[in-house]
């Protein structure tokens, strides 16, 4: 069966009801979120192992403003929609959502995830409470999953700007 990248795009609204039948037909959902600024060979080392947890994969894609808030002036790079586009036509990738809080917590609420991915830059101490209580109250387990070494949008971007 063929896909088009752009319909595993869903719109926030329907995240909900598609994690229901995901539930009806007994199948793991993993999910993760962050900004995805520049995809380079961390994230998706990332994504295909938390992909490996589950059945399938659901990425949520902080919005423009909050990629803006969290990571400075200059940010995001790419609009929300490109980040959403290109984590969508990636493999590992089964769905992804855009949300437009800095927090993650109505997004995985929505999702109801039973297992919740997080870099290797968290720990369960330094995970945002709220989304953490999100993930915990619907079942779900928190994996925390290591950075590959030296690979970071920052350092990317530092590169780009000294060429």
């Amino acid at each position: 069966m063929r896909v088009n990248f752009l319909d595993k795009i869903l719109p926030l609204e329907k995240v909900a009801s598609w994690r229901n039948d995901l539930r009806k037909q007994g199948l793991k959902l993993v999910v993760t979120n962050g900004c995805f600024d520049i995809l380079h060979l961390g994230h998706v080392t990332y994504l295909e192992k938390a992909r490996q947890m589950g059945d399938l994969l659901l990425v949520g894609v902080n919005g423009d403003t909050a990629v803006g808030a969290l990571k400075g002036p200059g940010r995001p790079v790419n609009t929300q929609q490109d980040r959403a586009s290109v984590l969508a036509a990636l493999a590992s990738v089964g769905a992804v959502a855009i949300f437009e809080e800095p927090s993650a917590t109505h997004f995985l609420l929505a999702a109801q995830p039973d297992v919740y991915v997080k870099g290797g830059d968290y720990t369960l101490e330094t995970l945002n409470k709220e989304e953490r209580r999100a993930v915990e109250s619907a079942g779900g387990k928190i994996v925390l999953i290591p950075f590959v070494p030296g690979k970071s949008t920052t350092n990317l971007l530092k590169t780009i700007m000294g060429l």
